[in-house]
């Protein structure tokens, strides 16, 4: 037997307090926006909001970091700072296929994509690691190419102010990102975070770059350029690491250990099964297994199922639906396995 997938999109589990004042007329104007005739939100339709309102913020945050260093990178020649203002170029980038598929993920499901669009941010979260191995590689070429080809650097002041701009940007950009993908359970945005994270270290780097070529040093502006790229390296092993565990459908044990106390909890489960649960873009489905007195109703062993199914969308944030199967608890009165027909099938 199966319950019904059970919803609850007219709360909130996790009781998000709206942000009011200039906060909320700032995400009416950047983020898509409908009314309807019962003022009730669909929750995957909420989250793709705040999303697309987390990569606005970011882009424009970013971007104005980008181009305040690429003027300095223009009048200085530091090639550090060159490094450092691409990567963050790119950075801000990733905001586009992101932003893709947090509109595509509020697509309603068909036929054919039976559980909707949401993966489609782990499809962007690939494109992010190609991106941050791109910056990467970037960045290891040019201070290479400086190595071999020195040339002197000039503004160091204006260099290591450009240094602290880059730190400040992605540092900000980076608490949001975090804090906003965590909250919707976007892995995407949070590696993206991550990666804002590093961006905002190694720009401190430049600092040391305009340091060394003060005290006659030529050769630290490319050498802190390949320290940057270093840096990247580690990010994108770190970001490559979220986006992977999240294609192999991996999920926190902690909440696979919750779900199975909470069937546990249930009144007139006997046995908890297998528990599975996965994500989907920003939402976690599960599918469990239960057994109940054989001696039960048909009609009262579906109540048990819906009230297990109930009591996991409050106990785990962010599970929208869960299928509950039931099974008799062995032994039965008539001693039959009831799933013999699939023993040669599993």
């Amino acid at each position: 037997m199966t319950a019904h997938p059970h919803r609850h999109d007219d709360h909130d589990h996790d009781h998000d307090h709206r942000d009011r004042g200039w906060v909320a007329r700032l995400r009416h104007v950047l983020t898509p926006h409908s009314h309807d005739s019962a003022g009730r939100t669909d929750t995957a339709l909420e989250t793709s909001r705040v999303g697309i309102r987390a990569l606005w913020i970011s882009l424009a945050a970013l971007g104005a970091t980008a181009l305040a260093q690429a003027a300095v990178v223009v009048w200085s020649g530091s090639v550090a700072l060159l490094s450092d203002t691409a990567h963050n170029a790119a950075d801000a980038l990733t905001a586009v296929p992101l932003g893709i598929a947090f509109l595509l993920g509020r697509r309603a499901a068909t036929r054919r994509y039976t559980y909707g669009y949401g993966r489609a941010e782990d499809l962007a979260g690939i494109l992010i690691v190609v991106v941050i191995a791109a910056s990467a590689g970037f960045a290891a070429w040019q201070a290479v190419d400086r190595l071999i080809n020195p040339a002197d650097v000039q503004a160091l002041p204006a260099v290591a102010v450009a240094g602290l701009i880059g730190f400040a940007g992605n540092e900000l950009v980076a608490r949001y990102r975090i804090s906003v993908g965590r909250r919707i359970g976007s892995a995407a945005l949070v590696a993206d975070g991550l990666h804002a994270r590093t961006d905002g270290f190694t720009s401190l780097a430049v600092l040391a770059s305009a340091g060394g070529v003060a005290i006659g040093w030529r050769w630290a502006d490319p050498v802190v350029g390949l320290a940057i790229a270093a840096a990247i390296l580690l990010v994108l092993r770190d970001a490559a690491r979220e986006v992977y565990r999240r294609l192999m459908d991996a999920v926190d044990p902690d909440l696979v250990h919750a779900a199975e106390e909470t069937l546990r909890g249930t009144p007139g489960v006997a046995e908890v099964g297998g528990v599975r649960l996965r994500w989907v873009g920003h939402q976690l489905r599960a599918e469990c297994d239960i057994a109940v007195d054989p001696t039960l109703s048909l009609v009262r062993a579906h109540a048990i199922a819906v009230d297990a199914e109930h009591r996991l969308i409050h106990a785990i944030p962010r599970l929208t639906a869960a299928t509950v199967h039931t099974d008799p608890h062995a032994p039965t009165p008539d001693g039959i396995d009831h799933h013999a027909g699939l023993a040669n099938h599993r």
